[in-house]
């Protein structure tokens, strides 16, 4: 199967800006620190994403970016799409030129895999994922971590709170 990391990491960047919706616009430094992907990557994939009305910037102090929509309402399938990424699970990305320029015989079998793992993806929400305990524990740790290298960079004595995930957004 064929998902590059640039779906993924779509994938994973839409979902921090999910879990993070309630804390307003996310900066894109945030991400980057959060899920370890180049901020230039990510600035890439936002204008792609953005593109596809899925999410929106925000200007100014305080800004970055926002979901254009539920996370509900925002597919997995969507942001892969957005990203002009593909499923594909084919040796010769769809072109039916598997074996010397023919159709190789489990073509059709490759071909159907891929439309279902599409299919798949077509079904899960972003909500779906916010939801799931393993996600929100993962982003948990996330957050300690980032408020850890925040606390070390910054010359602010003030407390930390143990989460920046609202328990609302869980």
């Amino acid at each position: 199967m064929r998902l590059t990391t640039k779906g993924r990491y779509a994938v994973t960047a839409m979902l921090d800006l999910a879990i993070h919706r309630e804390q307003g616009p996310i900066s894109l430094a945030d991400i980057s620190l959060r899920q370890s992907i180049s901020l230039s990557y990510l600035e890439q994939l936002f204008a792609r994403l953005r593109k596809g009305s899925l999410v929106k910037s925000v200007r100014g102090p305080g800004g970055g970016y926002e979901l254009d929509g539920t996370p509900e309402h925002i597919k997995i399938s969507h942001i892969i799409d957005a990203v002009n990424e593909s499923v594909d699970t084919t040796k010769c990305r769809g072109a039916g030129n598997c074996q010397g320029g023919e159709t190789c015989l489990t073509h059709h079998l490759w071909e159907d895999l891929s439309e279902q793992i599409h299919d798949f993806l077509q079904g899960v929400s972003l909500a779906d994922l916010v939801t799931k305990n393993e996600v929100r524990q993962i982003a948990r740790n996330q957050d300690k971590k980032q408020n850890r290298l925040s606390s070390s960079t910054s010359s602010d004595d003030s407390v930390l709170v143990d989460s920046q995930i609202p328990a609302t957004a869980l």
